[in-house]
């Protein structure tokens, strides 16, 4: 995964009903869940705040590597796939998903 400021994104204003679909497919794939057991674990919310995403809630954290914990997920207007993750001092990183994560 590739860390970029969010001053180098342009995220989506809103997402289809495709793409929430598409980005809650590729978290089940990406974490190695079925649907069901990521509902349990991890439920995501779509909201539209200042930009359309997938967000989980604080009560359901989960660490995804090096104490760093998911938040969100969306797209860029570029359609790149980024996750929004809470590093262990509370602070709010970006990172690029490439299809080779997916796949690996």
């Amino acid at each position: 995964m590739k860390t970029v400021t969010v001053s180098e994104l342009t995220f989506k204003k809103r997402l289809s009903m495709i793409e929430q679909r598409s980005l809650k497919d590729y978290v089940i794939r990406w974490l190695n869940h079925s649907e069901e057991k990521l509902d349990d674990i991890l439920p995501l919310e779509y909201t539209e705040d200042v930009f359309g995403k997938l967000e989980s809630t604080l009560e359901n954290e989960i660490a995804i590597d090096n104490n760093e914990y998911f938040r969100y997920i969306t797209l860029t207007e570029d359609n790149q796939i980024i996750i929004g993750v809470l590093d262990s001092n509370k602070f709010l990183l970006h990172k690029i998903l490439s299809l080779d994560e997916l796949l690996a």
